[in-house]
């Protein structure tokens, strides 16, 4: 039947690939154990060791040499070789014919002969195609276009070409009769085709036919004899046409054109070969197909630069850019294709131990460094792994090249290895030591026979002359062809570095990418041994060589069976009781067939090739049969009878070992192996239990332990039993958490559910599984009991969230009742959601019933809460009712502010209005309070204001500017403010005309301090002002009021209740400035005394000793330089002169001052200054009267008797308060005190030379010798020095009576002296002018500070600071 060809590879899916870590890398064959049942069902595999694991390329490349296999692409595809068979056939058909081939082209393209003929001969033959007209058809079938006539073309083909050869085929030529002789062999002809290697075989078709042409030409031979011509028509007989009359180039005999079937109408031109010699030559069987050997010998960099000159010269590209998947596409396209012809070479099968292996090994060429010594027994180095101890192989004695020890392949592009199966159905595994990528293809060994029986269905010729074919290694077939029939292929591409291992009887081929270097080996683990068994029995079926004995190999494993492991042992004891079990039943069979001779022979000394069955090649170990007429010939108990024709009582039954001596060979190994045997069977009926029967938890654990405890071997059954114990223990844990409630990863306090929560069904899941487990699980039922609790809270969910919202205390008791199941619970989503909105509706309800903390921001706040749940009903109610209340209290927000902040300000009467109307507002609004404060502040403003209107006190400014500063804060129109605010505005224009009257130019003094009577005399401005200070501090601790500083004057005025309590605060404040006067004078005038010593005065404004012409204050008599202050401008007047300090306004008229009393009085506003004016104004009145009534005591005469130049005269009429002033001054001078040319003169005329003197020898002094700080002294000290400094003569204005008194010494300087008592007080000396002593404690200085630091008193720095 034809075969549709695949137009486009398609590639198969890719076979599992592991990547282990490094614990799983370290063993190897526990890592194959535990991959095997995943990999196995794709029967290859490819493994990715570690990252870092990098073996040193060991082989000597120098010494590495080879034969490669010339591979031709289109003969190793098993239908592509049909095809090319079949040309040969036709081809050499006609070329004994004496024809040549000529394949034709229909449409183009090559015609398909070979699938022309088997459509045809799929459709009954040429006859019946004919008949039936079926041509059209076979050109469809061929993919030829219809309509074009294709079917007579293909008629006509094969009815010149294939047709004579279906004819001979069938024999239907062969009308004469040919004698066959032994002796009669054709000439050869050259084949279209190189073969490689031989193989002999007879059909039956062929026997018949050749037996049919004997006796044919035996009766013709007695017919026709006569010899009346020498060449005759074996046919017809006749001699005549002698030009149509052919003669056999091989056998001399003669055929008539026309008598041949089919006839021919012309004669060929080349050799004829008759019916006979042509059925002789075409006869004989074909030669076994196989790869002949390249004709020159490579290195590795010689092999390797023709395959890179290969591959870049056929895909025109460096080798390394050729994409894997065009080289795979192009290689099956290549293997399929007859037209094209394309030759590699493979080096496959190069023996390591000739060159040495690409790992390293011990005692090997290469020399490892101490980095790589590890390799050298690392399992996975292919040296080692079939040797090593869980390889059954390692017990087999011999040494056997590409089992135990590794073969080398070294690849180029297009190199291939063939479908196949490793010898005795082992392991095998291949690591690509470096080059380009290599190509596997793979079926799993459950596919094995069915991947035969397609390669068999689709290419049957090949297995008629060759049924081992695939053994030959020989054979490929496109994967997609084998998928399209149901076998399961699989692929991958091992690069470098990489592990292919393939599983047991699963049939793998690939191809390389280009140069690499591969390495493999076979290997057999535990499981490999029943397999390995049934092989032998295949191989037997296949008349095929072993490469080792099976039962040789168990047999010498049973003799070490001490140091067996016991999953060998075990193992071994299985496939021993198999053999014994047969060799029993061979033996049994073989002594009824034989004699009852036999004899021990030790086959463990004969070489495999001496002990092998005559007849099925099998390598005898146990027993064989031997007969002495057959010597060095023996056969398997299984073909006793073929091993001679004598009778079968003359053979010998030979054997190893006697069946009592197998028994006890098992004994032992079972011995070893039954403890490991008991083992495995209760561990498996504890695995298969059901229900009732199933064991606790604890038996597996014991089982585990004591499999720790005998050192059991780490199989499959215990891995799989830790994994069951594992699994029972994780579910047993989960389960123990899901009862207590305490998984860690919960969130239960933010109301979120745990990461990894089972849900309800995963929990019923899990119980199910908890019940299915193998063992006994003591949580489960009370899991169940969980389960039927969440079902029960499910069910009370339900009913809850149908009704309406219920209270959150039964919500949130239900919440809590959910959370603690620890399982992920739908319902707890809801019961949240539904306790957000209970909870919030509750909120809206607790905050309308409390309307004075009910916000706009509250209000804002629940709505923004609000729109963020879910809808229900009662939340969409409350949040319209919320809505609705918070739009009415924004507008009435929005309009109070408005009216608050209108300009001009609204009537109170549209103020209280708006305040009625939002009243009823249940909501706290903060502008509509304020609102209702400023209207509440309105109505008390004009009480006040009425109050102070219609009271019978006259206002004081400050009611007045409180009261004006308070209406401007109230956002309120009220009529009474314009006109207290013009009142203010009076008074403050009064206060600036008082100033410019009275003020000095750029005077610090303010309008008060220069009216009111100075209360702080002898104290400098910046100690009024700090005095000012902490008096306002302490009116603000609400003191009582001292009369002690200008601050406390202003107070008292600002609060008496009239003038007359003013005028009596302020006649007060006159007598502390009378008496503070009285004392500075007096001090001052101490200073001056004549018997003191004035060098050491200070004096003046600039702190020195007197010296030049001085002048003296008239007020508080102290010295000045005439340099250091203003000097009157005419001395001689008689005008009073005044320092600075006494100097503090201007002296107006008392004309200019009346009127500002009178405008004062018109405004009808008291103020401070106000009174202070009045009181300046009663007193100027009162001391005018009273030197009006002095001038009247005396008599005109008396006074104009005075020279009163350049006064002129007084007169008592007409004086003002100047003039009085510098007369009544005047006349006081003449009367009581002596005439001086100069103003105050300091002492007599020695103290006035004496001062001269000194300040003459001043400058130089200080220019010599600094001034010393005077060091603070006691009490006693200072008295002790004021004593001694004493000077006998005094002033006439000294009031002190003696000089020793103590008490004029002990007086503070200070005006409010705390009078400290004892005789060790402090005293510190002012450093300023003064050079007055002070208590330190009343001027605030510590002992330490007064010793370190210099001390100016008040006065000095205030005089220091103007």
């Amino acid at each position: 039947m034809s075969q549709t060809r695949p137009s486009e590879f398609i590639p198969p899916p890719e076979c599992p690939v592991f990547e282990p870590s490094w614990e799983e890398f370290a063993n190897p064959f526990s890592f194959i154990n535990k991959i095997r049942p995943i990999a196995e069902n794709s029967g290859i595999c490819k493994i990715r060791p570690p990252q870092g694991w990098q073996p040193p390329f060991a082989c000597d490349v120098d010494r590495l040499h080879f034969t490669p296999r010339i591979q031709r692409l289109n003969e190793l595809e098993a239908q592509t070789r049909v095809r090319l068979n079949f040309l040969d056939q036709i081809a050499k058909f006609w070329e004994l014919q004496g024809c040549t081939l000529k394949i034709p082209h229909v449409e183009r393209k090559i015609l398909d002969l070979y699938q022309l003929y088997t459509l045809v001969k799929d459709e009954g033959g040429f006859e019946s195609v004919c008949k039936e007209r079926r041509w059209t058809k076979i050109s469809l079938k061929m993919g030829f276009a219809p309509g074009k006539a294709i079917g007579s073309h293909l008629r006509a083909h094969y009815e010149r070409i294939l047709y004579p050869y279906h004819l001979f085929q069938a024999g239907a030529n062969l009308m004469v009769g040919v004698k066959m002789e032994s002796d009669e062999i054709c000439v050869d002809k050259p084949n279209l085709r190189r073969r490689m290697g031989s193989y002999k075989n007879s059909g039956k078709k062929e026997f018949i036919l050749f037996v049919l042409v004997y006796l044919f030409a035996e009766v013709t031979q007695f017919l026709w004899t006569s010899q009346v011509e020498q060449y005759m028509c074996l046919a017809c007989g006749g001699g005549g046409e002698e030009d149509r009359l052919l003669l056999c180039d091989g056998c001399d005999d003669s055929y008539h054109t026309f008598c041949l079937i089919p006839p021919l109408h012309d004669v060929p031109k080349g050799d004829w070969r008759c019916p006979k010699c042509l059925a002789q030559e075409c006869g004989k069987p074909q030669v076994a197909f196989g790869f002949e050997q390249a004709p020159r010998d490579y290195t590795l960099q010689s092999f390797g630069d023709m395959a890179d000159s290969f591959k870049s010269d056929y895909f025109n590209m460096p080798v390394h850019m050729v994409p894997t998947e065009l080289v795979e596409k192009e290689f099956w396209r290549l293997v399929s294709t007859i037209e094209e012809d394309v030759t590699v070479e493979y080096g496959a099968d190069i023996a390591s131990k000739d060159f040495g292996s690409g790992f390293p090994v011990k005692n090997g060429s290469y020399t490892v460094t101490p980095e790589e010594e590890h390799y050298l027994t690392c399992g996975w180095n292919l040296n080692n792994m079939p040797v090593m101890e869980a390889s059954v192989l390692t017990h087999v004695t011999a040494d056997i090249c590409g089992m135990k020890l590794p073969w080398l392949y070294v690849g180029m592009c297009f190199s291939s290895f063939c479908w196949h199966i490793e010898d005795h159905w082992s392991y095998s595994i291949n690591y690509l030591h470096w080059g380009e990528p290599k190509t596997w293809y793979g079926a799993p060994g459950h596919a094995a026979e069915q991947l035969e029986a397609v390669m068999m269905k689709l290419a049957p010729e090949l297995f008629e002359s060759q049924p081992d074919l695939l053994h030959q290694l020989v054979t490929i077939m496109n994967p997609n062809v084998l998928m399209a029939h149901g076998v399961p292929i699989f692929r991958t591409n091992q690069c470098a570095g990489e592990f292919v291992i393939t599983f047991p009887r699963s049939y793998h081929s690939g191809f390389n990418q280009g140069f690499n270097f591969a390495e493999a080996v076979n290997f057999c683990t535990l499981d490999w041994m029943p397999l390995g068994r049934q092989c032998i029995d295949h191989y037997r079926s296949l008349n095929r060589y072993c490469v080792f004995s099976h039962d040789e190999m168990v047999c010498h494993m049973v003799s070490k069976a001490d140091g067996l492991d016991l999953e060998l042992a075990s193992a071994v004891q299985k496939d021993m009781l198999v053999m014994i079990e047969k060799e029993s039943q061979l033996r049994e069979r073989g002594y009824k067939l034989v004699s009852i001779y036999s004899r021990f022979v030790d086959y463990d000394v004969l070489p495999d090739e001496e002990r092998q069955c005559a007849k099925c090649r099998t390598t005898c170990y146990l027993s064989a049969v031997t007969c002495p007429c057959s010597p060095g010939k023996l056969v398997c108990l299984h073909h006793a009878q073929d091993l001679c024709s004598c009778p079968v009582g003359n053979c010998t039954l030979n054997y190893k070992f006697t069946l009592p001596e197998l028994s006890s060979m098992l004994t032992v190994v079972t011995l070893r192996a039954e403890s490991y045997d008991d083992w495995t069977t209760h561990v498996r009926e504890m695995l298969e239990a059901k229900h009732d029967q199933k064991k606790d938890l604890d038996e597996f654990r014991s089982r585990i332990a004591e499999s720790e405890r005998k050192m059991f071997p780490d199989s499959e059954l215990l891995h799989h039993l830790r994994l069951v114990t594992q699994e029972a223990e994780k579910s047993a844990a989960v389960a123990q958490q899901l009862l207590n409630g305490k998984r860690q990863t919960r969130y239960r306090s933010g109301g979120g559910k745990c990461q990894n929560q089972l849900s309800v069904e995963e929990l019923r899941s899990f119980v199910t599984q908890l019940y299915n487990q193998p063992c006994q699980i003591r949580q489960a039922p009370l899991l169940k009991e969980l389960l039927e609790q969440v079902v029960d809270f499910q069910h009370c969910c339900e009913q809850t969230l149908v009704q309406d919202l219920v209270d959150s205390a039964t919500l949130q008791a239900m919440l809590d009742r959910g959370s603690g199941f620890d399982v992920e619970l739908p319902e707890l989503s809801m019961l949240r959601e539904r306790l957000q909105q209970t909870r919030w509706v509750e909120a809206v309800q607790e905050a309308c019933d409390q309307p004075a903390s009910l916000t706009l921001d509250c209000m804002r706040r629940l709505i923004d809460q609000g729109v963020g749940l879910a809808p229900h009903p009662c939340v969409e109610k409350s949040m319209a009712r919320l809505q609705e209340l918070l739009t009415i209290c924004e507008h009435w927000e929005e309009k109070a502010d408005n009216l608050l902040k209108d300009r001009p300000r609204p009537s109170l009467e549209t103020l209280e209005l708006a305040v009625q109307e939002v009243e009823n507002i249940p909501a706290y609004l903060s502008n509509y309070l304020l609102l209702k404060d400023s209207v509440s502040g309105a109505k008390d403003w004009l009480k006040e204001a009425v109050a102070l209107q219609h009271g019978g006190r006259v206002p004081v400014l400050a009611m007045l500017s409180d009261l004006v500063t308070r209406a401007r804060t109230i956002p309120v129109w009220l009529e009474p403010v314009a006109r207290l605010e013009n009142l203010v505005w009076e008074v403050e224009t009064w206060k600036e005309n008082a100033a410019k009257t009275f003020l000095l130019r750029n005077s610090s003094y303010s309008l008060l301090e220069v009216l009111c009577p100075r209360c702080e005399v002898g104290m400098g401005p910046q100690r009024s002002r700090s005095k000012k200070v902490k008096d306002l501090s302490q009116h603000n601790r609400k003191s009582p009021v001292k009369l002690e500083c200008l601050t406390d004057v202003e107070r008292a005025l600002s609060d008496s209740k009239d003038s007359a309590s003013a005028m009596a605060t302020l006649s007060e404040v006159r007598v502390k400035e009378l008496d503070g006067f009285s004392i500075l004078r007096t001090s001052n005038d101490n200073k001056f005394h004549p018997s003191q010593d004035c060098s050491s005065l200070r004096v003046c404004l600039c702190h020195r000793a007197p010296s030049g012409p001085m002048l003296q204050c008239e007020l508080c008599h102290d010295l000045y330089h005439s340099g250091c202050v203003p000097t009157p401008k005419d001395p001689l007047t008689g005008w009073p002169w005044l320092c600075s300090v006494c100097c503090r306004s201007e002296k107006p008229p008392l004309d200019k001052v009346l009127p500002l009393l009178a405008a004062l009085q018109r405004i009808r506003v008291r103020l401070p200054e106000g009174d202070a004016l009045r009181f300046v104004i009663e007193r100027t009145v009162r001391w005018q009267n009273r030197v009006q009534q002095l001038f009247a005591t005396w008599r005109l005469s008396n006074l104009q008797n005075w020279s009163l130049q350049p006064h002129g005269t007084v007169n008592k009429l007409n004086l003002n308060t100047s003039d009085a002033v510098k007369v009544l001054y005047w006349f006081l001078q003449e009367i009581f005190l002596a005439p001086r040319k100069e103003p105050a003169i300091c002492g007599d005329k020695n103290t006035k030379r004496r001062l001269e003197k000194e300040v003459s020898e001043a400058p130089v002094r200080d220019k010599v010798k600094k001034p010393k700080k005077k060091k603070p002294k006691t009490m006693k000290e200072k008295s002790r020095d004021g004593r001694n400094s004493a000077s006998p003569q005094q002033t006439a204005l000294e009031t002190s009576c003696s000089d020793d008194s103590e008490d004029e010494f002990a007086r503070c300087a200070f005006q409010l002296c705390q009078k400290p008592e004892g005789n060790a007080v402090n005293w510190v000396q002012c450093d300023g002018r003064c050079n007055q002593w002070f208590h330190q404690i009343c001027v605030g200085l510590s002992a330490e500070q007064a010793e370190k630091e210099d001390y100016i008193c008040a006065n000095c720095f205030s005089n220091d600071s103007d």
